[in-house]
């Protein structure tokens, strides 16, 4: 393919330079000179029409092979309920667009052919028409008015609130990766501030928050199959977006502005594997937004569970607060600390008041 638009380039370089050559035919029009323009723009504008053809012809033939060749790579297997709302949303609006994109490039182009200069012909003059001009407006904007009302429509049903029994999961980007925090059994994530985030706690979790104590950090993702799943999704410090293109989910990680994005998994990852051929398949969560040099390093894995595998996978994870005590006594001597000096800040209180 790069070969192909290499050789393209060059042709077009030749024709150019044909072209510059013949500038002097436009210097002789702007110069008034009638007599010398006067059967010398004939045989370019043959020709110029006649590419004109060509490339429709030949670009228009380009454009259907490429859109063939790259239709896997731009259709991925849908795996979420929600995806089929997206899919015919965007092809819907992809067959209105390309019908009326077809319809005036071959107008383009065949009436530059068909209505190329002529010495001893002149144009109509037609300057105005309030009906046509009525028409060709009013069309376009009820057509858009349509496609706008569907994609509001499929928007708000995406973006609404999640089930109550919807699987919670944080996702939080940062420079250059990604990090998971589930609820433990009590199915509430603990309380989480910037301020408290370090080298271990890098969600900045408050262990005072009971919330807190049983929330896990995975290495991968588990989602139940058939069961909606609710992205909670902030960043730590510049945009990231969240991207699961089987899922056809994404949603901006925005720092400062929590989002959020839910869906339900239609098929496992060992669904998907049977059905793709690709024994080694594995959902990807990735990073759409250019944050940096290691942008590409933002890639995190997500495996889909048979409901009954997935409460296993979650019965084997070990709370963040078990794995580094050493940070919970941190938070528990805080604690401790603050209750000191409150009862030394009383027992100040009641000596002033007995003075």
């Amino acid at each position: 393919m790069i070969t192909i638009a290499i050789g393209l380039s060059i042709i077009l370089l030749f024709v150019i330079l044909f072209l510059l050559f013949r500038i002097g035919t436009l210097a002789s029009i702007f110069r008034g000179s009638s007599q010398r323009a006067v059967g010398t723009t004939k045989t370019s504008n043959r020709v110029n029409s006649t590419l004109f053809l060509l490339f429709l012809v030949i670009g228009g033939a380009a454009f259907i092979w490429s859109f063939a060749d790259a239709w896997d790579d731009m259709n991925l297997p849908l795996a979420s309920v929600h995806g089929a709302w997206t899919d015919n949303l965007f092809w819907t609006t992809m067959i209105v667009i390309g019908i009326v994109f077809v319809i005036t490039q071959i107008l383009l182009f065949v009436y530059s052919y068909k209505y190329q200069h002529k010495d001893d012909k002149r144009a109509y003059y037609y300057p105005h028409n309030n009906k046509l001009e009525i028409v060709w407006t009013m069309i376009p904007a009820v057509v858009m008015a349509l496609l706008v009302f569907g994609g509001w429509k499929t928007w708000t049903k995406i973006t609404s609130a999640a089930p109550e029994d919807a699987v919670v999961i944080e996702v939080m980007g940062k420079q250059f990766n990604w990090m998971v925090r589930y609820p433990g059994a009590d199915g509430k994530l603990g309380v989480a501030k910037h301020t408290l985030i370090d080298a271990t706690n890098e969600f900045g979790i408050d262990f005072t928050d009971q919330n807190a104590m049983d929330d896990f950090m995975p290495m991968e993702i588990h989602v139940p199959k058939g069961q909606p799943v609710l992205f909670k999704i902030r960043s730590r410090d510049v945009i990231h977006s969240v991207f699961l293109p089987h899922f056809r989910v994404k949603m901006d990680a925005v720092p400062g502005m929590p989002t959020k994005f839910w869906f339900v998994p239609s098929k496992t990852t060992d669904e998907m594997r049977s059905e793709t051929g690709n024994p080694d398949f594995k959902y990807e969560l990735a990073c759409t937004e250019i944050c940096g040099r290691g942008h590409f390093a933002m890639r995190y894995i997500l495996v889909v569970d048979e409901p009954e595998d997935y409460e296993a996978w979650l019965a084997k994870q070990t709370p963040f607060a078990e794995q580094n005590p050493e940070v919970v006594a941190k938070f528990s001597s805080s604690s401790q600390q603050v209750v000191a000096e409150n009862k030394t800040e009383g027992k100040a209180e009641e000596v002033k008041s007995e003075l």
